[in-house]
C-alpha cells in the first residue's frame, strides 16, 4: 500500500500507523493543535484521503462551527454556548475580561461579544469513525480558562453535538 502525504503531518503509512499523530499550525493569526488518533496499526487509503480533505478544509468547518456556535448561543432555550459564556462572565474578573470585551456594556452585548471571541484551539481526528469523526476545541483563551466549547462532526463536517468540556 503506497504512503499518502498528509497536510502538515507529511508522509503516513497506511499499513503501519502509529496510534497518535499531533502538529501545530498557523491558524486565523494563532497556533492550534491538530491530532490525528488511530486504535489499529492499519487504515484503508480512502479513509486517509478523507483526513486529507477534511484536513484541506479546515477554514470551512470552522465558519460553520462558528454558526453553529451562534446558532447555540440563540436558542431559546439554555444551550451549551451560553452557559459557556454566562460562567466566564460570572468567573473570571476584569483582568481577564477587559482584554476580550467591553466590561462596561449591557450584560447581553457582553455575552454576544464573548460568543465572538471563541476561537479554534484544537482539532482532533478519529479516522476510523465515521459518526464522531472530527473534534473541534474552541476557547476565549487556554491561558485564562481550561472549559472549551466542544463541537463534534461527521466525516464531512456535519454537526453530531455541541458540548462544554474541561
Amino acid at each position: 500500500m503506497a504512503n499518502i502525504n498528509i497536510p502538515y503531518f507529511g508522509s503516513i503509512d497506511p499499513a503501519n500507523l502509529e496510534e497518535y499523530y499531533d502538529a501545530a499550525i498557523e491558524f486565523n493569526g494563532t497556533s492550534i493543535q491538530v491530532d490525528l488518533n488511530f486504535d489499529e496499526h492499519s487504515i484503508e487509503i480512502k479513509r486517509l484521503e478523507i483526513v486529507k480533505q477534511f484536513i484541506e478544509n479546515i477554514r470551512i468547518h470552522d465558519l460553520n462551527n462558528k454558526k453553529h456556535i451562534e446558532s447555540d448561543y440563540n436558542n431559546e432555550e439554555e444551550g451549551t454556548v451560553k452557559v459557556y459564556v454566562e460562567h466566564h462572565l460570572e468567573e473570571l474578573g476584569e483582568n481577564e475580561l477587559g482584554p476580550l470585551i467591553n466590561t462596561a456594556a449591557p450584560a447581553a452585548e457582553q455575552q454576544k461579544q464573548l460568543v465572538k471571541k471563541l476561537q479554534l484551539v484544537r482539532l482532533g481526528l478519529y479516522p476510523e469513525s465515521t459518526g464522531q469523526f472530527a473534534t473541534f476545541d474552541y476557547s476565549i483563551g487556554t491561558a485564562i480558562t481550561d472549559q472549551l466549547i466542544v463541537i463534534v462532526t461527521d466525516e464531512n463536517g456535519n454537526l453530531d453535538y455541541i458540548t462544554m468540556e474541561s
